[in-house]
């Protein structure tokens, strides 16, 4: 059985000025010179291969890791491989602004953990998430406990429909 409550180390993308990158586009999650790659386990180096200054992150990242995103994370297409790539590297869940529609459904449809935060750029740049923290993020009540700084804030749980897909794997696995 999943886990509903997950706990990893944060990464919070932001630009070389300290913000929150905004509308980080599925290309840049996973650029289309790699969508030939069908073998999901490959998909996860090439993870933000494409987003100026964290062109390297897949070797940094760790299983269980959480990144903390600006609004619309995963605009664009409809690239399944942006969510699949996290998915490779072990990565625990995203929390973001907003996500980008298609993007959104891919990870719920995926059974993959993803959050909204609608205030979490404020949050940032009161130094409430830095990277490096480690979290703990409780899907079902929709809370974000900031472990290393004792810092807890509220927001929206998963609804029944993200939960039983979540539990069950993928859409394809949820009790119908």
């Amino acid at each position: 059985m999943k886990e509903l409550i997950l706990k990893g180390k944060i990464w919070v993308i932001t630009d070389e000025n300290g913000e929150l990158i905004n509308d980080i586009d599925t290309d840049q999650i996973y650029h289309n010179a790699f969508l030939h790659i069908t073998d999901i386990s490959e998909m996860g180096k090439y993870a933000f291969g494409n987003l100026e200054g964290w062109n390297d992150f897949s070797k940094k990242a760790s299983k269980g890791d959480i990144l903390f995103v600006g609004s619309n994370f995963g605009a664009g297409s409809s690239r399944q491989q942006a969510v699949d790539c996290f998915r490779a590297l072990g990565i625990a869940a995203i929390v973001a602004i907003s996500f980008g529609a298609i993007y959104k459904r891919n990870a719920i449809n995926s059974g993959f953990p993803i959050l909204t935060l609608s205030n979490l750029n404020e949050l940032v740049k009161s130094g409430k998430f830095e990277s490096g923290d480690t979290v703990e993020l409780n899907l079902e009540k929709g809370i974000i406990n900031n472990i290393s700084k004792n810092f807890e804030y509220k927001t929206d749980p998963f609804s029944k429909v993200q939960k039983d897909i979540y539990l069950s794997g993928n859409l394809f696995k949820s009790e119908k």
